[in-house]
């Protein structure tokens, strides 16, 4: 099984996830869109790969807002059409964070600020725990969605939509894939500075982001196995994948 991860910078990587998506057994590729030199001028051009190449499409965070046409304007049209076509193909789409608002706005759904920003662990609403447990989960955001049509929420909190469902994809606000590594990566990457200025300690948060990392790597194993076993099960297609929706 071959699976294609879209890094949008070169500090969110696919961690705990993609760690368990190749105990599956899938092989995972992974492409870069906006290189280390390039990250405070992030509108370069990128080819994305055709989606009916692959057997699942996992789609990562990234520090713009899909809407930002001044970071994101040269390349995020490539990635919508990609998703769109995922979708149309039965291609399963795992979107978290920044790759859950792509989902959203390929489909048909919206995103725009959020009343505040979620920097650190937070409990969430889940209607389904075996899917989506109700953490706590690493978030960085200042987005949410209003989701597409077709699209069902499972999980919430007083900010905005956590998780949903849409036809073989699942889109979160949080981000599973997380390790302590990535962390710091956020934070001397001027994150230090966005936690001061949204009255969040850094190193209060580094520091339980080492310690909720066990738990964290157990969830994130529950959810990366749900996904494929659950929402892209088989269901009227020969491919891999099907649109079981949990609730």
């Amino acid at each position: 099984m071959r699976a294609l991860v879209l890094m949008h910078d070169h500090v969110t990587e696919p961690g705990l996830i993609g760690a368990r998506l190749e105990e599956r057994g899938y092989d995972l590729t992974t492409v870069t869109v906006v290189p280390a030199e390039r990250h405070h001028a992030p509108d370069v051009s990128f080819t994305f790969p055709a989606p009916g190449d692959w057997d699942l499409v996992v789609s990562l965070g990234a520090p713009w807002s899909v809407y930002d046409e001044t970071a994101v304007g040269s390349w995020i049209g490539g990635e919508l059409a990609l998703l769109r076509e995922a979708h149309r193909l039965g291609v399963p789409v795992l979107g978290i964070c920044f790759g859950a608002q792509a989902l959203t706005t390929a489909l048909g759904g919206s995103v725009g600020p959020a009343p505040r920003p979620e920097i650190g662990w937070t409990r969430i609403e889940s209607d389904d725990r075996s899917l989506i447990p109700e953490g706590p989960w690493f978030q960085w955001h200042h987005d949410r969605c209003a989701l597409p049509p077709e699209a069902v929420e499972v999980a919430r909190n007083e900010v905005c939509t956590q998780a949903f469902t849409v036809g073989r994809g699942l889109g979160v606000q949080f981000h599973p894939e997380i390790t302590t590594t990535v962390v710091r990566r956020y934070l001397d990457l001027g994150g230090r500075e966005q936690c001061e200025r949204h009255g969040v300690d850094p190193r209060e948060l580094r520091a339980r982001s080492r310690a909720l990392e066990p738990a964290a790597r157990a969830r994130a194993r529950g959810l990366t196995d749900a996904f494929p076993d659950r929402v892209a099960t088989v269901a009227g297609g020969d491919r891999p994948g099907g649109a079981v929706r949990p609730g």
